[in-house]
């Protein structure tokens, strides 16, 4: 049974949706259903479009990660979309739960990240610059503990492949469920431990400066993690 869509917010240029872990944002070689998918077939059938619907991906959340997306409903939306994320104009926070207790209350990871993945997926991180690395940043602020795990709210300064997910890592603190970064493997939840929480950009038309929150899936491991601590 397909997902069933969260709409957080719709206008003629923007379409902002919760996406729920275990859905690609785009096509793969597996040929499953994805996010594009079906936000093109909702707006079909909502306004009754014939033909092909334009929709535009202007950035991605990994599969197993849960969140907010904004996607263009024209092209001169997604034109200037792409340039908001190319030049770090926009401000992204995400919820995570990771293994471990972090000592608070804040701090900020600073490390060096592959481009691509490597057989397996995964991006290799590092402490030192190696060849074809670039560096990654981010600060984290911790919202509450528990012995074995802890709730964080991370910021992105720089937007890398998994990068959330392999500095957390790196640092010893490895998001909740992701296995392909070292944790344990959950049986609880079909997605990992990050949800990205906050997205804030400036309207394409109009440059309005607007702030979208998808809540948390309802299977979070963590109740109530967006509540303001």
């Amino acid at each position: 049974m397909a997902p069933v869509l969260d709409i957080l917010h719709e206008d003629n240029h923007l379409l902002v949706v919760n996406k729920p872990a275990g859905l690609l944002a785009q096509g793969d070689r597996s040929g499953q259903e994805t996010l594009l998918d079906l936000t093109r077939a909702y707006l079909k059938e909502r306004y009754r479009k014939p033909g092909n619907v334009y929709l535009g991906l202007v950035h991605r959340l990994d599969r197993p990660v849960s969140g907010v997306m904004v996607l263009a409903r024209t092209s001169k939306a997604a034109g200037r979309l792409s340039r908001q994320f190319r030049e770090g104009t926009v401000a992204k926070r995400y919820l995570a739960v990771v293994v471990g207790v972090v000592p608070g209350p804040e701090g900020t990871l600073r490390h060096h990240l592959a481009r691509d993945g490597d057989r397996q997926g995964v991006t290799r991180a590092a402490d030192e610059p190696f060849e074809g690395s670039r560096p990654a940043e981010l600060r984290y602020l911790v919202r509450d503990t528990r012995p074995d795990r802890t709730l964080l709210e991370v910021e992105l300064i720089t937007g890398r492949r998994h990068q959330i997910r392999a500095q957390l890592a790196l640092a010893g603190w490895p998001v909740r469920g992701d296995v392909k970064y070292g944790a344990p493997r959950q049986a609880d939840r079909q997605g990992i431990g990050l949800h990205a929480w906050r997205l804030e950009i400036d309207h394409p038309v109009g440059a309005a400066r607007r702030t979208f929150e998808a809540p948390c899936p309802a299977d979070w491991p963590w109740p109530h993690a967006e509540e303001r601590p």
